[in-house]
């Protein structure tokens, strides 16, 4: 037997409301309580995050570039972490920011493509879908993540078209021929942009993966964030390709001559 009295109902008269039940109290909750769910914030506060992301169009397709750096704060935590994901045959993603969402992220695709594989209608999701699945889950999930730590860039080629496009947590969704995220953005872009738009249909794989090595390897002379490994994706009428991580070729000795590096004031 229920023994609250505000549980059995409004009384038809306010005015012979004898119990005073009017206005409705909340039964208490005496169920179990998850004693961390208060503290669950996922990324209010990114802990550890990833930096540039870097992505062309080229003759036979896209190509995107990544470091394996996760940083913890201004620590070089993780060092062989894969920012670079396939999705299904002919779509790749990379993200920059938080990791533990891109891992979300990575979780909802992977159930995603197994829901369009299950439903078995000969049709597969490409790039311009992921591209606009993702922009709906990451608006929709914005209170959850932080806004200035996140984006994604997809990239594929489906029926011999090419796609490359943008989108983060501030609902800025938009499509290029060349792509960038955190300091890439304001440092490997113009190059990229240089190099690509006008010749799009005309880099080949070669040129296309030297123009990235180029601008991954001015990234970690300037990104205190970034790393001398990286790895390099490619979408064409062949699927999805990811390398293994590849070491760049630098050099310091410039810097000696440069006043202030070092034990050097004059």
């Amino acid at each position: 037997m229920d023994h609250f009295p505000t549980n059995w109902g409004r009384p038809r008269n306010d005015a012979q409301d004898l119990y005073n039940t009017y206005p409705l109290h909340q039964r208490p909750n005496n169920t179990p309580k998850d004693v961390f769910a208060d503290g669950v914030q996922r990324t209010q506060q990114p802990i550890v995050t990833g930096t540039s992301i870097l992505a062309i169009l080229y003759k036979d397709g896209i190509m995107m570039a990544a470091d394996t750096l996760a940083s913890y704060g201004s620590l070089s935590r993780f060092k062989t972490i894969q920012r670079l994901q396939s999705v299904g045959e002919n779509t790749v993603i990379g993200a920059s920011g938080d990791m533990s969402d891109f891992q979300y992220v990575q979780s909802i695709l992977e159930e995603l493509m197994i829901e369009e594989f299950t439903a078995n209608d000969q049709n597969e999701l490409g790039p311009a879908e992921i591209h606009e699945y993702l922009s709906r889950v990451y608006y929709a999930r914005r209170s959850k993540m932080n806004p200035l730590w996140n984006s994604v860039l997809v990239g594929g080629k489906k029926d011999g078209k090419r796609f490359l496009a943008y989108v983060d947590l501030l609902g800025t969704t938009y499509s290029a021929s060349t792509l960038a995220t955190g300091y890439g953005a304001y440092i490997a872009l113009p190059l990229l942009r240089s190099a690509v738009e006008g010749r799009e249909d005309e880099l080949t794989e070669e040129q296309a993966q030297k123009l990235l090595t180029d601008c991954m390897r001015v990234l970690f002379y300037r990104d205190a964030r970034s790393l001398d490994k990286f790895q390099i994706a490619k979408v064409t009428d062949e699927g999805v390709v990811i390398s293994d991580p590849i070491k760049l070729d630098t050099t310091w000795g410039f810097a000696e001559k440069i006043r202030g590096y070092g034990p050097q004031t004059q």
